[in-house]
């Protein structure tokens, strides 16, 4: 598929200096664009790499005069990026169909230009919405629920009664309703409480590779529309994720957690359970959250704390050896005066 530049530029809002009619094929770093492809600009530290690239056209935030060539400005250029990705994508290989070596148990509802690969599972009373894809390997439990265009990647596993929304991406790997991590002790026995709620997933979420989302202990473990997580993120039961949350990889988040909307989490964050996060949160990288958290606030450390505070913390950890040696010559120096006033 080839557009034009203008095309391009009409469907981001943007505008064009030079040559409107170039033809693209596609989009590539500033260092490997080729002849036909567009690349971008958005971190200013690279803008050396324009004078080396042989990109048919560059989109940036303000006219530059370090390339010659056709010019797409644009406010977002990192965001015009992910778009123009998203038109020139290849699109998910589908199997035609339905394979006759995947497993279709009786009462499920398979909906309309489905592709269902070769190994897949579906459990009885099932229901799968139009256009989804089942890659080789995925497991579907009874009475579960897949909304219309999402797909499930090799080896997923979707155990029973867990309900997935419309356009839902999940990446290979990844286990949504496992049991939940509830026991209750009888002295030194740990006793098993059921998990008996499900998992359901809104519209439009994306679960990166490898990811475990319990079922809830009653009711539900939520994740809400819009949210993208990482690979290897751990989800506990009853957990709620507000829409349009961004979760980093290696995120563990403890049972009853309510996470608000568009936080952002960064990797190797870890939650106790029972507590609340509230909207627009942003959570520094292993961090360690504790207690809840007021909306709005940028957090970082273990425990949790602004992160001005935090950032001034951690340059004090490093000087400790430093501040041990002087404290113990202080008690020295403090030791011989008082010696000195005793004689006199």
């Amino acid at each position: 598929m080839e557009l034009t530049l203008k095309r391009i530029a009409e469907s981001l809002g943007g505008t064009v200096k030079g040559d409107d009619q170039v033809l693209i094929k596609g989009i590539n770093s500033l260092l490997f664009a080729e002849k036909g492809e567009i690349s971008f600009l958005a971190d200013p530290r690279l803008k050396d790499q324009i004078k080396i690239t042989k990109a048919s056209a560059i989109i940036v935030k303000e006219i530059t005069s370090l390339y010659q060539g056709p010019q797409l400005i644009v406010p977002d250029p990192y965001l015009a990026y992910a778009r123009v990705a998203t038109i020139f994508s290849p699109p998910v290989p589908r199997f035609h169909g339905i394979s006759e070596k995947a497993v279709i148990e009786k009462g499920t509802d398979i909906g309309k230009d489905v592709s269902i690969y070769p190994f897949a599972y579906v459990g009885e009373e099932s229901v799968i919405g139009n256009k989804v894809v089942l890659f080789p390997g995925v497991y579907v439990g009874s009475r579960v629920k897949i909304g219309d265009k999402s797909v499930i990647y090799p080896n997923v596993t979707i155990m029973s009664g867990c309900i997935i929304g419309r356009e839902v991406i999940i990446h290979a790997g990844t286990v949504i309703g496992s049991d939940g991590f509830g026991y209750a002790r009888d002295g030194d026995v740990s006793i098993k409480i059921p998990q008996t709620g499900i998992v359901e997933i809104e519209d439009n979420v994306e679960i990166g590779a490898n990811n475990a989302i319990d079922r809830a202990a009653l009711d539900k473990t939520l994740i809400k529309k819009g949210v993208k997580t990482d690979n290897l993120v751990q989800i506990g039961h009853n957990v709620v994720v507000g829409e349009n949350t961004i979760i980093v990889a290696q995120v563990g988040i403890a049972g009853s957690t309510r996470i608000g909307k568009s936080v952002v989490i960064g990797g190797q964050v870890g939650f106790t359970d029972h507590i609340e996060i509230g909207d627009r949160v942003m959570i520094g990288a292993k961090s360690g959250v504790a207690k809840s958290i007021p909306g709005g606030e940028v957090v970082s450390g273990i425990p949790t704390m602004p992160h001005r505070l935090w950032l001034k913390t951690r340059g004090h950890i490093r000087r400790l050896p430093e501040y041990s040696e002087r404290v113990k010559k202080l008690e020295n120096k403090v030791k011989e005066l008082e010696e000195q006033l005793k004689k006199g």
